[in-house]
């Protein structure tokens, strides 16, 4: 039986292999996934286009070699919590970055219902100044 933590260590593979459909695909359709504030693309998007779009194709635009290595999966039933690192190189200032992050993951029916991030958007932000 597929777990909770199953789904998004598959959608964390997929993101190692620039798979952004499987990245996608745990996403309900009105998904609530709101990065922090603070961070470049701060703000709460609903459903899985607007994810795309505002975050993932965003990011990818802005950084080379935007990465996120994670570290632990953690398991918590409904909730799943990733906890690794972010890197990568703001594309116009050429200064990189590296923070720590955590995500809190719920999901209902094998779905991704909502996600947020928490990360020192400070270690992002002076890679872009």
């Amino acid at each position: 039986m597929t777990t909770n933590a199953d789904i998004i260590r598959a959608h964390y593979a997929a993101s190692d292999a620039g798979d952004l459909d499987g990245m996608l695909a745990p996403l309900a359709p009105d998904v609530h996934w709101r990065e922090a504030e603070g961070f470049p693309a701060a703000g709460l998007y609903v459903g899985p286009e607007a994810v795309k779009e505002n975050v993932f194709v965003r990011l990818n635009g802005e950084y080379d070699d935007y990465r996120l290595t994670v570290d632990e999966v953690l398991d918590a039933g409904d909730t799943v919590v990733g906890v690794g690192t972010y890197t990568g190189v703001f594309r116009a200032t050429g200064k990189p970055f590296r923070a720590r992050v955590a995500h809190l993951w719920r999901l209902a029916d094998g779905k991704v219902i909502a996600f947020e991030q928490i990360t020192d958007t400070l270690l992002v932000d002076r890679a872009r100044h």
